[in-house]
């Protein structure tokens, strides 16, 4: 079990840390939209875009290579694909509770392998996340990059609920 948390400077861009060191960056291009860049320590750097004609699925790409993609389905529970290393994987990114809300990442069989739990400082307007990750989610190759993307459906989410 690990912990992380994000924290927003400014309501467009977030920092990701563990134990107080620099995991990666989500920053969005502007208010209102989706696009994003997602920024890992070692460097890398992916392009997060909404696509087709409603823009309801977001890739998260390398150039043009989507290694993610995700969309939001009938009941408000956000699907998840991933294509790392020519290998495509489902997870389930749902909304937890009323007053204790929170986030949680699943596998396909329902284990749970990230919480995440935003608060929001009302001296900055801008939210944070308490993230716990499972043993299992460690052993990820790619964590850093399905770390991230859960923070940019977690906004996401709230984004579309405060539309409604």
């Amino acid at each position: 079990m690990a912990e992380y948390y994000a924290k927003s400077s400014n309501s467009l861009s977030f920092e990701i840390t563990k134990e107080e060191k620099l995991i990666g960056k989500l920053t969005y291009a502007s208010w209102f939209k989706f696009n994003a860049v997602i920024e890992i320590a070692t460097g890398q750097s992916y392009q997060v875009e909404p696509k087709g004609f409603w823009g309801t699925t977001i890739e998260l790409k390398d150039h043009e290579r989507v290694l993610l993609k995700f969309r939001m389905n009938w009941n408000g529970e956000i699907v998840v694909q991933t294509y790392f290393d020519g290998v495509k994987n489902g997870y389930l990114f749902k909304h937890r509770g009323i007053f204790k809300e929170s986030f949680v990442l699943t596998d396909q069989e329902g284990v749970e392998l990230m919480i995440l739990k935003p608060h929001l400082k009302w001296t900055s307007m801008n939210y944070e996340y308490q993230i716990t990750t499972s043993d299992s989610f460690e052993m990820f190759p790619d964590k850093e990059i399905v770390l991230i993307n859960a923070l940019h459906c977690a906004n996401y989410y709230m984004s579309m609920m405060m539309a409604m």
